[in-house]
């Protein structure tokens, strides 16, 4: 098989990765790392020297690429079946593209600020840091809410933008509630019964335990 995909099943990023691959049906070798293994993790720096999900080697073409935007770039560029994720037309493409920093940018990053607070040692809390994080969440909410343009993020096609959605907002929902949201809430369910993202939360689950917000529900 050409593609390799080096991700961990909890990781948000590599979620965003996962559900373009299953959602385009495109075939590859799924390669769960354990970073705490030391060997693991030389083995996954030889690929990718900073060690960080997601990572896609194709051996047909000799690449390797990182960042999760940037493998689904790949993916429609060279896979017909995914070519969807980016559409054709250069200025749907670029509000996805818009969408997709936004929704990374103002609600992914700042939900794992608000995860790396809880994963401090004792003595090294930042419980102001944790609060301004779930400010930025909110705005981030505010801003992404009125842009989504249908059953989907731009409309009646699944694309990248739907992609980063998913992960981001499942996630920081345990951070700062989308119920003041609605409209972020409908969308979330919508895109949690899409098969692709479905089976991404279920091969997920046996590691959610792990989720440093999790005991907050």
């Amino acid at each position: 098989m050409s593609l390799t995909l080096y991700f961990h099943p909890l990781s948000s990023f590599c979620w965003k990765a996962l559900i373009a691959l299953y959602d385009a049906g495109v075939p590859f070798e799924p390669k769960v790392v354990d970073l705490g293994d030391p060997a693991e993790r030389a083995a996954f720096q030889a690929v990718w020297p900073l060690a960080k999900f997601p990572v896609i080697r194709d051996e047909e073409r000799g690449r390797t690429t990182p960042e999760s935007t940037i493998i689904i770039d790949y993916l429609a560029q060279y896979y017909p079946t995914a070519a969807g994720l980016i559409p054709a037309d250069p200025d749907l493409a670029r509000q996805v593209r818009l969408l997709d920093r936004l929704i990374d940018n103002y609600i992914h990053l700042p939900l794992q600020q608000v995860v790396n607070e809880r994963l401090r040692p004792e003595g090294r809390h930042d419980p102001f840091g944790a609060d301004q994080a779930r400010g930025a969440l909110r705005q981030g909410y505010d801003l992404v809410a009125p842009m989504i343009a249908g059953p989907w993020a731009t409309g009646e096609t699944f694309t990248l933008a739907d992609c980063a959605a998913l992960p981001a907002l499942h996630y920081a929902d345990y951070a700062v509630s989308l119920a003041g949201w609605p409209e972020l809430a409908a969308y979330l369910e919508r895109l949690r019964a899409r098969p692709s993202v479905a089976r991404v939360l279920q091969e997920a689950q046996p590691f959610f335990k792990y989720f440093p917000l999790a005991s907050d529900r």
